[in-house]
């Protein structure tokens, strides 16, 4: 199984969007990496923002973030969650960061005077993020996946950048075309006509996709696969279907079962034999454990983006996660926080086994997230705060219990007499917005009489972070004193990273985000605690 140079695949996608090339990605580089290789996977973004980390998640979905403190694309979240890695800067592109590159470059003078253009220089600048993985962590294997629809403006310096490589690279480098077959109800017909003038575009950019995998509702049959690959110049065995699954994660047996990893393997040169035999033994004890969870455990989730699912992607996947451990099968009800009050929480809450005060930025919809964090810490009732659900936990206690009632955070009020919640002293003096944040993995010490020591097992973690504001450490012998305790601190800040009180079941708040750090094969144990916590109360 000797590798003398990465291979790199790019998954690229047509017809329409949100087709799934993240999981198709994932998946591919779960099978390689079942088979003992090495294996990461990129995202380039077509889009002009240096990164996600401004975007409202009603236009993105979640803003992911990597250990190193990279604002990333919640695609990475598939990635790690599938490959169990942690992935960094490097795994996420922009074309608002190669350009910005590409004009410091120039600025620099490192053209030497030369007329900067799309050709070479942005392609070159992508071609070296390609590369840089490989040849800096010696991957067998970098899974690139292009962000957009082939026939996308914004992506054809990406597309003409990997129609070099492919060129260059000959057998090291693959295509896997990813498109739609759509079903029409009244001719009662499945269609390849979108999918044949997908790789058309292709074609006319002088990519030829090596591998398709037709996205579809409904079984394709022998002969229309045999028709697409006749039309598209594509070896039969190279076409393969992504039915709809009950689980994103069935997908990577789906495509096995289909040969797709073989196909992958052969066309890159690879023999089949002993030294890369498939291993999924622990991935299938996952979902078999899942199809046979009997019991449900219903969860709220209260937060501002309930309408778009994907704006806490990393959160249902860790609930989901934590429930297969728990044998159970996790249900989720979405409760928006702007229509949360005092006269419908019991009606909207009660119902729930367990709440989730969901993480967010600004003012919209915070007085429902600390009428849901007074319902249950009143009726001691499973809840996990995160991020800033954690500090509504803080502020309501506060107000409730401390007695100051116009308590609050100054993100949401400057004026207030009480700043629970608070910048630090350097972070007042800065005025770029991406400055005063603190991002990625950080240290963190855990109490060893606390609930959350018991749940980690261990004294020291290390939790990735995505915020601005910080627990007002002025207030700390106030809480304590109350029952609410800081039992996580950050060794060089200070800072409390984790809150609960004791006396309840399982109240507990967060100021880093776990989500992120959950994934199939080793679930967050935050999640499964919370779960099992809600099962039982």
């Amino acid at each position: 199984m000797a590798v003398s140079e990465t291979k790199y695949i790019f998954v690229t996608g047509g017809v329409a969007s949100s087709l799934g090339k993240g999981i198709i990605s994932s998946s591919i580089g779960k099978l390689l990496q079942a088979r003992g290789y090495k294996v990461t996977i990129q995202k380039f973004d077509p889009y002009i923002n240096i990164d996600p980390g401004t975007l409202n998640p009603y236009e993105h979905g979640e803003c992911y973030v990597t250990v190193d403190g990279h604002e990333a694309d919640l695609d990475l979240g598939h990635y790690e969650r599938f490959l169990d890695i942690q992935t960094t800067k490097a795994n996420n592109l922009t074309t608002g960061r190669i350009y910005k590159s590409v004009i410091d470059k120039e600025r620099r003078g490192d053209y030497l005077g030369k007329t900067v253009q799309i050709i070479p220089h942005i392609t070159d600048e992508i071609k070296r993020d390609v590369k840089l993985l490989g040849k800096k962590y010696n991957f067998d294997f970098v899974i690139t996946e292009i962000g957009g629809t082939v026939g996308d403006i914004e992506s054809l310096p990406f597309l003409e950048s990997m129609r070099q490589l492919k060129w260059e690279l000959g057998r090291n480098a693959l295509c896997v075309h990813l498109t739609y077959v759509p079903y029409l109800a009244a001719a009662k017909e499945l269609k390849t006509k979108p999918t044949q003038h997908s790789v058309k575009q292709l074609q006319s950019l002088g990519i030829q996709p090596d591998i398709l995998v037709l996205r579809t509702e409904h079984d394709l049959n022998a002969n229309l696969r045999k028709k697409v690959a006749l039309f598209c110049n594509v070896s039969e065995n190279a076409v393969v279907q992504s039915i709809d699954a009950p689980t994103i994660y069935q997908v990577p047996i789906l495509m096995h079962e289909q040969k797709l990893d073989e196909t992958i393997l052969e066309k890159m040169g690879y023999a089949l034999d002993d030294t890369n035999k498939l291993d999924l033994t622990a991935w299938e004890a996952f979902l078999e454990r899942r199809a046979n969870a009997k019991r449900t455990v219903k969860i709220a989730m209260v937060g501002k983006y309930v309408e778009l699912q994907d704006a806490y992607k990393s959160i249902l996947e860790s609930l989901s996660q934590a429930g297969t451990y728990n044998d159970c099968k996790v249900q989720i009800k979405y409760i928006s926080s702007e229509k949360l009050n005092e006269q419908n929480v019991e009606e909207l809450l009660s119902p729930a086994d367990g709440v989730v005060i969901c993480p967010g930025f600004g003012s919209r919809g915070i007085e429902g997230k600390f009428v849901a964090a007074k319902y249950q810490r009143e009726h001691n009732r499973p809840t996990f705060g995160v991020c800033l659900g954690m500090q509504c936990m803080a502020i309501e206690f506060a107000r409730n219990v401390l007695g100051y009632p116009d308590a609050n955070s100054t993100e949401m009020d400057e004026k207030t007499s009480h700043p629970i919640i608070d910048l630090m002293e350097e972070q007042k003096a800065i005025t770029n917005m991406g400055g005063t944040m603190r991002l990625g993995a950080y240290e963190c010490v855990l109490d060893k009489k606390s609930k959350v020591y018991d749940i980690y097992g261990k004294e020291h973690i290390q939790e990735r972070h995505r915020h601005r504001y910080e627990f007002n450490n002025d207030y700390r012998d106030a809480f304590e004193k109350a029952g609410m305790k800081g039992v996580g601190i950050n060794p060089e800040s200070d800072l409390i990273e984790i809150v609960e009180i004791p006396q309840l079941k399982w109240y507990i708040g967060t100021q880093f985000h776990p989500e992120y750090s959950s994934t199939v094969l080793n679930p967050h144990p935050l999640f499964v605690s919370f779960i099992k916590a809600a099962l039982n109360k």
